[in-house]
């Protein structure tokens, strides 16, 4: 009999990719999968694009005001979203509960583990968010994505899934002539992440036009979002060296292809950096809850695969001068040590992730 898996994912890229990269490998190993999401998640598009079953449940983060209000309105989609869960419970009858973090995996995993249903939740980042702090006095088995600092009950390090597709071949001459970008030049990627970057996008676009005016051989892909596409294409002007993007669904082909990335530091990206071996420079996003994304960060920074840049008023300052000292080293010297250091890194391998994570999901 085939075994039936239920996933809470969703709310950012770090928390559903995981959760969907699992769900597309137990799909094709057989097994019934259906997700869990919030109501109006941008995940719910990608789910149905890749014709993956899942429901939706009307559940909100906890609030962190002193507006009263606030908490009553989250704890009346507290009541709803455990009812509505409760329902999908009792009708798919799931072998196993998975939250793959952020607060939509609660409502699951307490009520799975009242039912008695075996219950696991996986953390991607090396500081342990508020929902799944919680979910671990409910969960069997704790699964890491990075390591943490303190110890976790039931817990075992098993990497963060990425994407299939960033184990494919790229054509980067192909990739980058399809942007009408020069292949023999070096190539940056700049990109924020799913909740947007607008300070990160305002201090890239003034260090990007000095280091283009100063260097005719570098050139640029910037990922801007959706909100500031336009705004940014016209500071950037009528430059061919600038190829601005509001969103892309290859972004592994543009990591390949890429010889510098500028990016946030949540741990979904860091995964994609960390299998494709890319020297970057992480800029945390300084309202990721318990600061995060900083910590995530230190990890690449601690073996030199990545410069650490906290977002303040020198930002772009500080991203002209690591850029222009990177890219003008005497035969890219800096940018291959950087890359050699990956090796340092003793982390489990992403590509497989997905296949730890199920394996083990099977032996609960």
């Amino acid at each position: 009999m085939n075994k039936r898996f239920l996933i809470a994912a969703g709310g950012t890229g770090g928390h559903f990719y995981p959760g969907f990269s699992l769900g597309r490998l137990l799909n094709k190993q057989d097994c019934s999968v259906l997700f869990i999401v919030r109501k109006g998640d941008p995940a719910a598009r990608v789910l149905e694009d890749h014709k993956l079953k899942f429901y939706e449940i009307d559940f909100c983060a906890l609030p962190r005001t002193i507006n009263i209000f606030k908490y009553f309105v989250f704890l009346g989609k507290l009541i709803k979203s455990l009812r509505q869960t409760r329902r999908i419970v009792d009708e798919f009858k799931p072998d196993v509960a998975v939250g793959t973090g952020g607060y939509v995996s609660f409502p699951l995993i307490f009520t799975a583990h009242c039912k008695g249903i075996k219950t696991a939740v996986h953390d991607s980042n090396t500081k342990i968010g508020l929902a799944n702090k919680a979910c671990s006095y409910f969960t069997d088995l704790f699964m890491l994505g990075l390591p943490v600092h303190k110890k976790i009950r039931n817990s075992l390090l098993v990497g963060t899934p990425i994407r299939p597709e960033f184990a494919e071949k790229v054509n980067r001459n192909k990739v980058l002539k399809d942007l009408s970008l020069n292949p023999a030049h070096q190539t940056i990627l700049l990109f924020g992440g799913s909740q947007g970057a607008k300070a990160l996008n305002q201090a890239l676009i003034e260090a990007v036009k000095r280091l283009v005016a100063e260097n005719e051989d570098i050139q640029f892909i910037h990922i801007s979002g959706e909100r500031w596409y336009q705004s940014i294409t016209n500071r950037y002007g009528k430059t061919s060296r600038v190829k601005v993007l509001p969103y892309s669904n290859e972004i592994y082909d543009l990591i390949h292809a890429s010889d510098l990335v500028v990016c946030r530091s949540g741990a979904g990206t860091l995964a994609e950096l960390i299998y494709c071996k890319k020297p970057a420079l992480l800029v945390p996003l300084p309202t990721a809850a318990a600061n995060h994304q900083f910590y995530n960060a230190k990890i690449l920074q601690s073996v030199g695969c990545a410069a650490l840049v906290e977002e303040s008023s020198t930002l772009q300052n500080e991203l002209y001068t690591l850029m222009d000292r990177i890219l003008n080293a005497a035969n890219n010297c800096i940018l291959t040590t950087m890359t050699e250091n990956y090796a340092k890194l003793n982390l489990p391998d992403p590509m497989t992730a997905s296949e730890r994570i199920a394996q083990t999901l099977q032996k609960l």
